[in-house]
């Protein structure tokens, strides 16, 4: 049986509180114990940054955002520099994207345009695609909004991967959608795909193709990004398509990891602590229709198994142990953030959380409801996560001494 496992809780007076993407480590890197995260003042409908001591008090706050749908999932996406002199966030909105670098010495701040789902680790300049595509496409609520696109989903040329930095501030894009459709491995197949689009939808329509989910590893030397459809909604008739690519920081080294498209099911990945290996939910190799824990190689090869668990959560390798990893899940009740051995694949420990307002989980992204999100601290000797107790989320820690389960 599965050991429960006790938590700590971070509550901040009159803020719903969430950490950034679980990708992103919200632990400053100066070892510190310092946490990033965002906290949200629902009367007032308006966002902020937040410093957290290792204790959980507040040691500083700044920002002034209005909430997104995203800010309900990942918060504003706020990040450190490598040095933790800055804080960068985004502070626009999905149709006309912010990001603001924040001095945390002076708090002095520069905003430009652009947007980005956290900076890598080793710095600037940053890897970004269009985080409001997704939700026109339907992420967040389930609505097809192409008239909030913050560019048309059809000019394939216009989005993609842009890189973008402050010094001096710009942002450029460097790989277009319609460049990696012309050059992916299964062009023709999806040609087909969107003239069916086409020829159900009018000859302007077509597959609701983009470029999503920028994931660098932990030296911010490679990074993963999604190509397909992510979430665009059921009614359009499109097939799912995600497809994992990955690249190093010049984009010159690009690989096809993972395909999940055409009924072959996956969520979820991100990099493993040796910097080459991914982990995710991917296609079980006994039927592609089903989904397990599978880790495979930045350029696709190695592929495998490492547990029957199919929650679609969010699974992360502890830094201090290999064998140890973190993923969660939804339950009737609540949720859970648990711990499998990736040498067996067996349950070794879990903690009951609450994750959602009523008697069911609502859908979309909003206030009522939370992704748990686990995340290792750098030195893998604690554990971050967001929960949802009550009318506001409020962070957890789990503290792993020495890296290992208590």
């Amino acid at each position: 049986m599965a050991m429960a496992l006790k938590h700590v809780a971070f509550p901040v007076p009159d803020r719903w509180c969430v950490h950034g993407y679980y990708t992103l480590c919200p632990y400053a890197p100066d070892d510190s114990g310092r946490i990033v995260i965002a906290g949200a003042d629902l009367d007032r409908d308006l966002a902020e940054v937040i410093i957290l001591s290792a204790e959980g008090d507040v040691l500083d706050r700044f920002g002034r955002v209005t909430p997104t749908a995203s800010f309900w999932h990942t918060g504003l996406w706020q990040s450190w520099s490598p040095d933790a002199r800055f804080i960068y966030y985004q502070s626009g909105s999905l149709q006309s994207p912010r990001i603001t670098r924040h001095e945390l010495a002076t708090g002095r701040q520069v905003t430009m345009e652009g947007d980005v789902e956290g900076v890598p680790p080793s710095g600037e300049p940053a890897i970004s695609c269009s985080h409001g595509l997704l939700y026109a496409a339907g992420y967040g609520d389930g609505q097809y909004k192409p008239q909030q696109a913050p560019v048309p989903f059809q000019a394939r040329d216009r989005h993609g991967m842009s890189q973008l930095g402050f010094d001096p501030p710009h942002e450029q894009l460097v790989l277009s959608t319609q460049q990696i459709l012309d050059r992916h491995p299964q062009r023709d197949r999806l040609l087909e795909a969107d003239r069916e689009i086409r020829s159900r939808l009018g000859k302007d329509d077509g597959l609701t193709l983009m470029t999503y989910c920028v994931r660098w590893n932990q030296v911010g030397s490679r990074f993963l990004f999604y190509f397909g459809n992510h979430c665009v909604v059921k009614d359009r008739g499109e097939p799912r398509l995600a497809y994992v690519f990955t690249a190093d920081r010049d984009m010159k080294d690009i690989h096809l990891a993972l395909d999940l498209s055409f009924g072959r099911r996956g969520v979820h990945w991100g990099w493993q602590p040796d910097n080459e290996h991914l982990i995710g939910y991917g296609p079980h190799p006994d039927d592609p229709g089903r989904s397990c824990l599978a880790e495979v190689r930045y350029d696709g090869t190695g592929y495998r198994m490492l547990s029957e668990h199919h929650s679609g959560g969010h699974p992360s390798v502890s830094p201090a142990d290999r064998d140890l990893i973190v993923t969660d899940e939804g339950t009737t009740a609540g949720g859970a953030v648990l711990f499998i051995s990736r040498s067996t694949g067996a349950e070794l420990a879990r903690v009951a959380l609450p994750k959602f307002v009523g008697d069911r989980e609502p859908a979309g992204r909003n206030a009522q409801r939370i992704c748990h999100h686990p995340v290792f601290s750098h030195d893998g000797t604690r554990v971050l996560f967001n929960t949802l107790p009550g009318r506001e989320a409020v962070l957890g820690e789990l503290a792993l001494p020495e890296g290992k389960l208590p």
